[in-house]
């Protein structure tokens, strides 16, 4: 099973670890003899959040991430005011999210700033891709490695060796060790350097040169072809450009000088401001600090995304809460069970049809058949299945809404299990008003979540009312839904439960 990795801020960890650690102090100090806590027993954190992006999940046009929770290892805080210094811990500049779906891994997101919006906190950065891990060799390549064979038909690249090399390597006076050609090879091109009393022709002369032994001429005397490169006298020629005077067909190359045209510009002279205050543009990079954040996501827009992001301190081995069904029919018998329980929420099911009258049974033999009316569409209908601990079995979520005005929307909120016999088991009714928002949010979900780290999935929702927003976490334990925890405060605790 692969591992997963998010980082809480390093800071904010060693932040917290003083505070646990110096708040008992006091009370130590009233017995002599006490041994502080070693660091390994400060708590563990996780956070938990919820990003928000337009646009693509690789490229978002913008994106903001909220704080949820933050569990200190013996309850949960609420993440948008938790160490506030004076942005939370959980918004920590170069903590680093990791972004999931049904407990699967989708990328990381780096915080680089934060900032408040209506009142709450919320985190910029950016989005990056996951990590994509080294393949470990397989055990045949392993083997080759360690294997050499030297009667292998594979090609080697060897420096060339010469004939006299082996004579030549060992006389010390003809070549010298790092040397890799022999110094006998009379094909062999060599520099030298320029006699500074004698001219271009005589100093290719080998006569002259090893008559009188002078160091400037190393070329040996019986090979007059051999190729020379000499420094170009300062006295041979004035212009730079041109070839030297015993070569008069050489072509030449001169640079050649256009008149660049007169920059003409016109100003007209203007009154000299006296004020101090008044701003000045300068060109040049800007000094500021900021960070390279993507736009601000203002509002809640309607093609908004959301999804769920847990940072911590440690790694915890990947827990996918996805349920697999030992019959396939299975799932759409619940589904279709659930989309009928929404119906009768949301006052979509039509009454159903009264008896005719004994006198009008004889004229009703003759009518045709009556064809039951289709069922109502379930908008924004949203069905997820969950397997929130190892062997808990099948947990099911249905959200929808009907259709209207907002003000004359209604939404429901269905969280249910199968029961023995098969039939649907409804743990939590949520119906919520579009015209009383703001006493009975609109309960939205959004994934499951381990928020405690302790191998048992949360569903997290977003309670969304006409001005204001939460979010609340529920425990699915022993045929029961159950609110774990609510940001801000829990207004909206048990408005709208049935």
């Amino acid at each position: 099973m692969s591992s997963r990795r998010s980082h809480i801020l390093p800071n904010g960890l060693a932040a917290l670890a003083a505070l646990v650690a110096l708040a008992p102090l006091p009370v130590w100090c009233q017995y002599p003899g006490q041994v502080t806590k070693s660091g390994k027993d400060a708590p563990e954190l996780r956070a938990v959040a919820v990003l928000e992006w337009t646009g693509e999940e690789s490229h978002p046009k913008a994106s903001r991430i909220v704080p949820v929770c933050v569990y200190d290892g013996g309850e949960l805080q609420d993440g948008g005011i938790y160490l506030a210094r004076p942005q939370p811990l959980a918004l920590t500049s170069q903590v680093e999210y990791e972004l999931q779906h049904n407990g699967k891994p989708l990328g990381l997101f780096d915080i680089k700033g934060a900032g408040q919006q209506l009142g709450s906190w919320v985190g910029y950065g950016a989005w990056k891709p996951l990590p994509i891990p080294k393949p470990k060799p397989s055990m045949d390549e392993v083997a080759r490695s360690r294997i050499v064979d030297e009667g292998s038909d594979l090609p080697v690249l060897h420096r060339k060796h010469h004939a006299d090399e082996g004579s030549a390597a060992g006389s010390s006076a003809s070549a010298p060790a790092s040397s890799g050609q022999p110094a006998s090879d009379p094909d062999r091109p060599t520099l030298h350097k320029k006699d500074s009393g004698g001219s271009g022709a005589n100093a290719g002369s080998g006569s002259q040169g090893a008559g009188t032994g002078t160091a400037s001429s190393p070329a040996p005397a019986s090979d007059s072809d051999k190729p020379t490169l000499h420094k170009r006298d300062s006295g041979d020629s004035a212009d730079a450009g041109s070839a030297p005077s015993s070569d008069p067909d050489r072509p030449v190359l001169k640079m050649t000088r256009k008149k660049q045209p007169e920059e003409v510009a016109h100003a007209d002279s203007l009154p000299d401001f006296t004020d101090p205050d008044r701003p000045k543009l300068k060109r040049g990079k800007s000094s500021g600090d900021g960070a390279d954040v993507l736009p601000t996501l203002m509002g809640l827009p309607p093609e908004m995304q959301q999804a769920v992001a847990v940072s911590d301190a440690k790694s915890h081995p990947e827990h996918p809460w996805s349920f697999d069904w030992a019959n396939p029919d299975d799932e759409a018998k619940m589904k279709s069970a659930l989309e009928e329980i929404a119906r009768d929420a949301l006052g979509l099911t039509p009454p159903p049809a009264s008896a005719p009258k004994k006198s009008a049974r004889k004229n009703a033999r003759l009518a045709p058949p009556v064809e039951p009316l289709p069922p109502a569409p379930l908008l924004d209908e949203q069905f997820r299945v969950f397997e929130l601990a190892y062997g808990s079995g099948a947990t099911l979520v249905l959200t929808a809404r009907s259709d209207g005005a907002l003000n004359q929307q209604k939404f429901v909120t269905l969280i249910a299990q199968p029961d023995l016999y098969g039939n649907v088991l409804v743990l939590l009714k949520y119906v919520a008003d579009g015209a009383r928002l703001d006493e009975t949010p609109r309960m939205r979900l959004i994934d499951a979540v381990d928020a405690m780290a302790d191998n048992r999935g949360e569903l997290l929702f977003e309670l969304r009312g006409a001005t204001q927003r939460q979010f609340a976490l529920y425990r699915v334990l022993r045929g029961q839904a159950e609110k774990l925890f609510v940001t801000g405060g829990g207004e909206f605790a048990g408005a709208g439960r049935e």
